[in-house]
C-alpha cells in the first residue's frame, strides 16, 4: 500500500505542476478579430428615453455607423468623446451611443458637460447587448456599413489613429 502511495502521490504532484505551466503559456486575451466581414445580430434596443426600436431602422440612414459603448463613469470615455465630438460632423456617418450600465440622470449630465455627438441614443443598463456584440469592456466601438457588416472594432478609447481609420472607410 505504500509503496502504491509512494508512486501515485508524486504522479499526481506532477501532473497538477504540468496542467499549471501549461496554462501559464495559453494565450488568454479576448480576441473579437473574429466579427469583423460578419453581420451584427437582429437585436432590439431601448432608446434612453425608453421606446425601443429595432437595428433596421438607423442603419439605413446612412452608410456608415459607428456603435460606440460608454458610461458617464468611464474615464476613458471622456477621454476619446472629442473625437466622437468630430466624427459626429461626418456627414457619411451616424454615431450610435450606447450607454452601458449608467445611470441614466448621469449620463444625461455627461452629454450636458462634454456635448452629445450622437444621432441615436440607447440604454444597455445590465450589459447584456453588449455581450451579443462581443463588447466586454467599455469603451468600444464598432463601424458597420449599411448591410449590418462589421467593417472595424475598436478595443478601448478611439485615438487619433483609430479616428484617421475611420475617415478613411467612411470617404
Amino acid at each position: 500500500m505504500q509503496r502504491i502511495i509512494k508512486i501515485i502521490v508524486p504522479a499526481i504532484i506532477l501532473f497538477i505542476m504540468g496542467v499549471f505551466f501549461i496554462s501559464l503559456n495559453k494565450d488568454v486575451n479576448y480576441r473579437t478579430n473574429s466579427l469583423i466581414g460578419k453581420k451584427i445580430p437582429n437585436i432590439s434596443l431601448e432608446y434612453f428615453n425608453e421606446n425601443k426600436f429595432y437595428q433596421k431602422d438607423i442603419f439605413k440612414k446612412s452608410n456608415y455607423t459607428l456603435i460606440n459603448f460608454w458610461a458617464s463613469w468611464c474615464a476613458p470615455c471622456r477621454a476619446e468623446h472629442p473625437f466622437l465630438i468630430k466624427l459626429s460632423k461626418e456627414k457619411n456617418l451616424k454615431l450610435l451611443g450606447i450607454n452601458f450600465k449608467d445611470k441614466k440622470k448621469q449620463a444625461k449630465i455627461f452629454l450636458d458637460n462634454f456635448g452629445n455627438p450622437y444621432d441615436f441614443l440607447a440604454k444597455d443598463e445590465q450589459g447584456k447587448h453588449s455581450i451579443i456584440f462581443g463588447t466586454y469592456g467599455i469603451p468600444e466601438s464598432i463601424l458597420v456599413n449599411k448591410n449590418l457588416i462589421i467593417l472595424k472594432k475598436f478595443v478601448g478609447p478611439l485615438s487619433t489613429n483609430d479616428f484617421n481609420s475611420i475617415i478613411e472607410i467612411i470617404n
